[in-house]
């Protein structure tokens, strides 16, 4: 396999810092972020909603511009955007919002299960169909089954969203090996209040990076989609209670709740952060200094779950764990408030 003298350079240079993370690491072992297996990580009995992140391997650009080769991959943004699409609509599991970043990828999803319970065993196999292939004639009722379970499973969405994407760049590159970095990052979101804050924190992405401006000119993101009415594949945001919305205000309030904080994270000066505060800061009770830290930091505050005092203490006994990451902050906030 022949590959170019930039690749042989960001593998040696990953070599090295890899090397180094891996001394780091060991001297600083931390309990907080230890593998937890992803069977108790997700917990339907304590929540549906989930944050995860893919990176590609070594960090590299893999997904938008490399500054090594100078190769342009952006497209492979939309391969990502599309594969979303067929999925969230073949899973029982919604999309409420997603970022494509150059070198990572963040998705939230909630699971479905009463919607998958509900399928008919010829609906399963269907859907199952449109992802792998399937004999005929099925009635293999275990069989059938195990693919509706997956089908609600999280692990199952990931694996058929990376795999693809994977093999499809490989091909592009003519190489083999690994394209994402490890296992996928999961966080568990305890309530609304952080389901809003992580759903916005992912919106935001772009703006915190500098590589857009406003919501709306950040193709790529759930946000972008929303605002230019191209987001069929995502779960409604609608203020109606018989639509059975997963999210506690409507798609205008929360259009209007990124745009806020999307125009105060760039502000660069003091005193310029926008006045008008929107409606939603009084009606769910959001401070509006904790709000934004929370969107600057949101990235090193919390790392296994997000939520409220109350509901990660309740997550940190399920996970067998003293302190989880997160909780610390919390408890400052509620102290200050």
């Amino acid at each position: 396999m022949i590959f170019d003298e930039s690749v042989r350079i960001r593998q040696k240079r990953a070599s090295q810092l890899n090397t180094t993370a891996t001394l780091i690491d060991v001297s600083h072992t931390d309990m907080s972020t230890m593998t937890i297996a992803r069977s108790q990580q997700i917990s339907l009995e304590h929540t549906r909603y989930y944050h995860c992140i893919s990176r590609c391997v070594r960090r590299a650009f893999l997904c938008g511009q490399d500054h090594y080769s100078g190769k342009d991959f952006g497209h492979r943004r939309q391969w990502l955007e599309d594969r979303l699409g067929l999925l969230a609509e073949v899973f029982a599991i919604d999309l409420l919002a997603y970022a494509i970043m150059s070198n990572h990828y963040h998705v939230v999803l909630k699971v479905n299960i009463d919607q998958a319970n509900a399928w008919s065993a010829e609906e399963v196999v269907e859907r199952w169909g449109q992802l792998f292939r399937v004999s005929d004639a099925v009635d293999d009722v275990a069989l059938i089954d195990e693919w509706r379970l997956r089908l609600s499973s999280i692990s199952w969405f990931m694996r058929c969203l990376n795999e693809p994407l994977a093999r499809w760049a490989n091909k592009e590159d003519d190489c083999s090996g690994r394209f994402w970095e490890g296992r996928y990052k999961l966080q568990a979101i305890l309530d609304d209040t952080a389901l809003l804050r992580c759903m916005a924190y992912v919106d935001l992405n772009p703006i915190r990076a500098g590589i857009a401006k406003t919501p709306e000119n950040s193709p790529h993101t759930s946000v972008y989609a929303r605002i230019h009415r191209q987001d069929g594949h995502l779960a409604p945001l609608n203020a109606s209670p018989e639509l059975n919305n997963p999210i506690p205000m409507s798609r205008d309030e929360y259009l209007r709740l990124v745009d806020w904080s999307g125009r105060a994270l760039t502000s660069d000066k003091r005193g310029t952060i926008p006045d008008a505060l929107p409606p939603i800061f009084e009606r769910l009770d959001f401070k509006q200094k904790h709000w934004l830290a929370d969107m600057r930091h949101y990235g090193r505050w919390y790392y296994r779950a997000v939520g409220s005092l109350q509901t990660m203490e309740r997550y940190c006994q399920h996970l067998g764990q003293q302190w989880l990451k997160g909780t610390k902050i919390d408890r400052m906030v509620v102290t200050k408030a």
